[in-house]
C-alpha cells in the first residue's frame, strides 16, 4: 500500500507546530511513502482580513531544502501550498504564485464565508443561530467556492465540505450538506473539465471532507484527480487514516488516488 498525505503544515503556517524537517522524521515513523507540505498562502494577513502583499517563499524554500537534506533518501517529500482566500483577490493571488519557487502541487481552499457583518473566518462562527442562518452561511461558502472553481488557477479544491467541520463538530449542531447539492455539482462539473481535482481530506478521522456521497457524485460525473490529506498541524494527526480513506475512494468508484510532481498528476493505485 502506497501512502501519501497530501494535506500537511509545518511551522511556516501560522497554526503549524513543527518543521519540515519534524514531520517528515514523523512521517517515516508512521510508514508513509510521501508527503506535500502545503502551508498556508493566502490572499489577507493572518487573522485579519488585511492584503497580503507578499509572502516569505525564501523561508519556507529553506526548511524544504533542510527537510530533504536530513530524510529525502528516506520519504519522498514534495512541496506544495493551500492557496487561501484567492476569491478575495485573484490579482493578488496570482501575484503570490507568480513569485513562488517551483511547486509541484496546489491546493486551493476557502475558509471563510460572511453573513450580514461581511466576511468571517468559518472556525468563528457563532454556535447560537436557527439552522436557517448555517444553511446561508453554506450557500455563501459554496458561491466563493464556485468562483474559485472558475478561476482555476490550483491543483484540487480544498476540503469541500469544510462547513461541516466548522458547524457541526465543533459547533455541535447537525446541518446538512444536501440541500447544497446542485451547487455542489455546479462547482464539480466547472473544475473536471479543467483537469482540476478534489481533496479527500481525512479530517483527523472524522467525517471526511467531503464525505462519500459528494465523492460518489465527483466520480460518476468523471471526475479522477483525487488526493489524500490529513490537514495536520501538528505530529499526532500526520497520516491520519489515509489508508483507510484509500478504501473510501474504492468504495465510491475510484480506482486510483493521485499525488504529484511539478504540478502534474501520477495516479497510484488504491489498495485492495
Amino acid at each position: 500500500m502506497y501512502l501519501a498525505d497530501y494535506h500537511v503544515h509545518s511551522s511556516c503556517s501560522p497554526d503549524g507546530h513543527l518543521t519540515m524537517a519534524k514531520m517528515a522524521r514523523e512521517g517515516i515513523a508512521r510508514g508513509l511513502d510521501e508527503l506535500c507540505f502545503t502551508d498556508h498562502v493566502d490572499t489577507i494577513q493572518w487573522g485579519t482580513n488585511q492584503p497580503r502583499e507578499a509572502y516569505d517563499w525564501a523561508a519556507l524554500q529553506a526548511q524544504y531544502d533542510e527537510a530533504r537534506r536530513q530524510y529525502g533518501s528516506r520519504i519522498k517529500l514534495k512541496l506544495g501550498a493551500e492557496l487561501g482566500e484567492a476569491y478575495l483577490s485573484f490579482d493578488r493571488a496570482a501575484h503570490l504564485l507568480d513569485t513562488a519557487p517551483e511547486l509541484d502541487f496546489i491546493i486551493g481552499s476557502v475558509h471563510m464565508s460572511r453573513d450580514d457583518r461581511g466576511y468571517f473566518d468559518l472556525f468563528y462562527i457563532a454556535g447560537d443561530r436557527d439552522d436557517a442562518y448555517y444553511h446561508a452561511v453554506i450557500d455563501a461558502y459554496l458561491e466563493e467556492l464556485l468562483a474559485l472553481a472558475e478561476w482555476g488557477r490550483f491543483s484540487v479544491l480544498g476540503h469541500l465540505t469544510l462547513p461541516i467541520r466548522c458547524i457541526n463538530e465543533m459547533r455541535h449542531k447537525n446541518i446538512s450538506f444536501r440541500p447544497h447539492m446542485e451547487q455542489v455539482e455546479e462547482i464539480l462539473r466547472t473544475i473536471i473539465p479543467k483537469g482540476i481535482g478534489i481533496e479527500c481530506n481525512t479530517n483527523r478521522g472524522n467525517t471526511p471532507l467531503p464525505d462519500a456521497e459528494i465523492l460518489t457524485l465527483y466520480r460518476r460525473l468523471g471526475g479522477e484527480i483525487i488526493t489524500l490529506g490529513s490537514d495536520a498541524h501538528k505530529a499526532g494527526n500526520l497520516g491520519c487514516v489515509i489508508a483507510e480513506r484509500q478504501e473510501l475512494l474504492r468504495q465510491c468508484g475510484f480506482r486510483f488516488f493521485t499525488t504529484f510532481d511539478r504540478m502534474k498528476p501520477d495516479f497510484q493505485a488504491l489498495s485492495h
